[in-house]
């Protein structure tokens, strides 16, 4: 007995100790100097600090394997003051000076270029964060991280900080200067979490200090080192940032007599951090007109387009209020702001309250209030918008978020009882520790002065991702009482052949799997079979649409793709509809229609200067045929220069049409003089919408964050290639800060 205890206390021993052996590698971490020197941004690194700071290195692969150290070697160091927080990296060369990027534009794209970027969590949550990326000539890019990191970063936030780098024979070296005042922080913390990612192109490798399993995006935070500093930074004086514009504007529309324009505006909008985590921003006569036109689609639903909101206004933390829902049931979709049957409604002010009061919770409130408009003879009174959303951390990376929408409308007698719409919801955001695990569950409820009975939409979402299996659930069930008019859920709508709007509520299920195969000594990083299923049934669950796609995806090592594919579809059509969506007079009967396509689809190796991508396929479409075929070509002379164009083309068959051809056509030129002189020009042309675009913007910054825009642009038939309308505006941002 005391023989057999014996063993059994060793054999606990042994199996101790052998866990121990294969246990997690020690989590990584960095000190951050505390300083008083004073630092010169200019990327040669030979202050005092950068000798004597820790130096981290010893990357990992993430690309194209993530079992091995990265080939190519980076060291990193950390340093700060009272008011930034400094970085610096030595970024050794496997080539020397033969770099891939794209221009010398601002907010580069970072899986397609060499670069380095740091990843940043100030609040220790691994959900929402910073990054700041350079390639090796000085480039700027900065961006948010929300969502645990899962979709990468948004590149659409701006911000003031400073940087330089310098290129070597055998290297080249960065340095960062990031204000404190220029991210949201707890004054509370001595550590934050952090990681650093590099790009090697030339040797076709991107890395990271913490390692990141290859099939998660190198920003997640679910993989970060921590950031020790000596004392927790502090907020660092005032910051007040004011950002007017003036604008002028000359158009034209030929299609009315004499209607020639000037017209001029100006306004501002104004940023304060209130303490460390929460940012207050004020817009007063904003101006919204874009100076970068959306890419044209050739739609061939039956069903709106999503399109991105690019004003600046609603661009912080704009995930806080537009990632409620689904890409397809959203409450809150800023872009139905100031806009009215398509028309534009002037926003006389507003303003935005965003941040992170504490670790576990995340506010944000926002109101805007647009004024009066007569356009057409029709009369649009003033609105109000007023949106309201919390999340509150739970377990390691998930949240639970709330949201309140309300559109009240303003007439002659003041706030209106009877016009307005309101929706209030509720989501689960789950994210595993180890980011294998991801999902969303959500209940909404809109509230109207008329049909609320049902009024509601709920859904879920689950995916698990690993190296070699892909498997996601989605349901959706959206109810016609569901009104959210400051939102987007194209599917409710279908429109008779009268032009009437019917409402219809639906279930959806989407589920997906995918598995991949790593061959080893092959050209091919990746490969394997996929199957995707959307399906469709209305309220009494009777089915109304399916889509199946199999496919088979095969990911090369040199960053090259191609894809085999077959399309199944099951469409009921409810009403005569016209098929080719260009306004025909003849349509397609109402009733069931199967039809089914295959084809495939390639991109060659984006680290060349001169890059395809191609798709085709060829099939049924309803009761006749379809051809198409997407084709995109570019050229880089880097890094001033990239010349590109794409073409998509639909060729439909239908027995009562003989052929409709839809095509679209958009060449496109982009010219880097600097890093702060830049030219844009691009031309569409689509026969689906009957017109010819062309767009020329002229960007200069003259100082950080500060831009004069030159844009000309005119429309014009594709028939006859008579000019529809013409615009020149010039537009001048200066951002000016305490």
């Amino acid at each position: 007995m005391n023989l057999n205890f014996l063993f059994i206390r060793r054999l606990i021993l042994v199996l101790t100790l052998i866990n121990s052996l294969y246990a997690q590698t020690p989590e990584k971490s960095i000190k951050a100097s505390f300083i008083s020197e004073k630092i010169v941004i200019d990327g040669d690194l030979t202050e005092e600090i950068w000798q004597k700071a820790e130096r981290v290195g010893k990357f990992w692969q993430n690309f194209p394997y993530d079992t091995s150290l990265a080939k190519v070697k980076t060291e990193v160091m950390v340093a700060y003051d009272e008011n930034n927080l400094y970085i610096a990296a030595i970024c050794y060369d496997s080539v020397p000076h033969k770099y891939i990027i794209q221009s010398l534009k601002r907010d580069f794209a970072y899986p397609i270029s060499d670069a380095f970027a740091v990843i940043i969590d100030p609040f220790s949550d691994m959900q929402n964060g910073f990054t700041f990326g350079l390639n090796p000539f000085g480039v700027q890019r900065e961006g948010m991280i929300s969502d645990g990191g899962g979709f990468g970063s948004t590149a659409v936030w701006d911000n003031k900080w400073y940087s330089e780098t310098k290129r070597f024979s055998n290297k080249w070296t960065l340095e960062m200067q990031i204000p404190f005042k220029s991210i949201r922080f707890n004054e509370k913390l001595t550590e934050w979490r952090i990681n650093f990612a590099r790009n090697d192109f030339d040797l076709n490798e991107s890395g990271t200090w913490v390692k990141v399993p290859r099939q998660f995006n190198v920003f997640s935070l679910a993989f970060t080192g921590k950031l020790e500093f000596e004392k927790p930074p502090k907020k660092s004086g005032t910051n007040i940032s004011v950002i007017p514009y003036a604008i002028g504007r000359f158009s034209e529309d030929y299609t009315v007599k004499g209607s020639q324009k000037i017209a001029a505006n100006a306004g501002a909008d104004a940023k304060m951090v209130l303490g460390t985590s929460l940012n207050l921003d004020v817009t007063v006569n904003p101006d919204f007109s874009q100076v970068e036109v959306d890419r044209q689609i050739v739609n061939l639903t039956r069903f709106s387009l999503f399109f991105p909101e690019q004003r600046q206004f609603f661009i912080e933390n704009s995930d806080l209020f537009e990632r409620f829902g689904f890409r397809q049931i959203r409450p809150f979709f800023s872009r139905r702001i100031g806009l009215a049957d398509g028309n534009i409604i002037p926003i006389i002010a507003g303003a935005r309250l965003s941040g992170k009061p504490s670790k576990k919770w995340r506010i944000g409130a926002m109101n805007i209030q647009t004024a009066d408009a007569t356009i057409n003879n029709v009369k649009y009174f003033s609105q109000n918008y007023f949106v309201a959303a919390a999340q509150y951390n739970i377990f390691k990376r998930s949240n639970i978020a709330a949201i309140f929408v309300n559109r009240q409308q303003i007439d002659t007698s003041g706030m209106s009882l009877v016009n307005f719409n309101r929706v209030a919801g509720l989501d689960y955001n789950l994210r595993s520790a180890n980011n294998k695990w991801s999902g969303k569950f959500f209940f909404h409820h809109s509230l109207s002065n008329k049909n609320n009975n049902n009024a509601f939409t709920h859904a879920s979402w689950l995916e698990y991702s690993s190296q070699n299996l892909v498997v996601m659930w989605n349901h959706e069930y959206v109810d016609k009482n569901y009104n959210a008019e400051t939102g987007f859920t194209p599917r409710i709508f279908q429109t008779d052949v009268n032009g009437n709007i019917n409402r219809f509520s639906y279930w959806r299920l989407e589920p997906y799997v995918h598995y991949y195969f790593y061959p080893k000594n092959s050209p091919i990083n990746k490969m394997g079979p996929g199957l995707y299923f959307d399906y469709y049934a209305n309220q009494d669950l009777k089915t109304t649409d399916w889509y199946l796609k199999p496919y088979y995806d095969i990911l090369f090592g040199n960053s090259a793709t191609f894809q085999l594919f077959g399309n199944a579809y099951y469409t009921k059509l409810l009403f005569p509809t016209d098929v080719t969506f260009t306004g025909q007079s003849k349509f397609t009967n109402a009733g069931d229609y199967y039809y089914q396509n295959a084809g495939l689809s390639f991109r060659t190796n984006q680290r060349k200067t001169f890059g395809i991508g191609a798709s085709s396929s060829y099939g049924t479409y309803y009761s006749g045929t379809k051809y198409s075929a997407n084709l995109d070509v570019s050229y880089r002379l880097q890094p001033y220069f990239i010349f590109s164009v794409s073409y998509t083309l639909d060729k439909i068959y239908l027995p009562y049409l003989n052929t409709v051809e839809l095509d679209l056509i958009s060449p496109r030129i982009e010219m880097s003089f600097s890093r702060s002189l830049f030219l844009t020009t691009f031309w569409q042309y689509n026969s689906q919408a009957k017109n010819i675009n062309f767009n020329a913007r002229l960007q200069w910054r003259f100082k950080p964050m500060s831009d004069l825009f030159i844009v000309y642009s005119d429309n014009y038939n594709n028939n006859d290639f008579s000019i529809k309308n013409r615009a020149v505006v010039v537009k001048f941002v200066y951002w000016l800060n305490t």
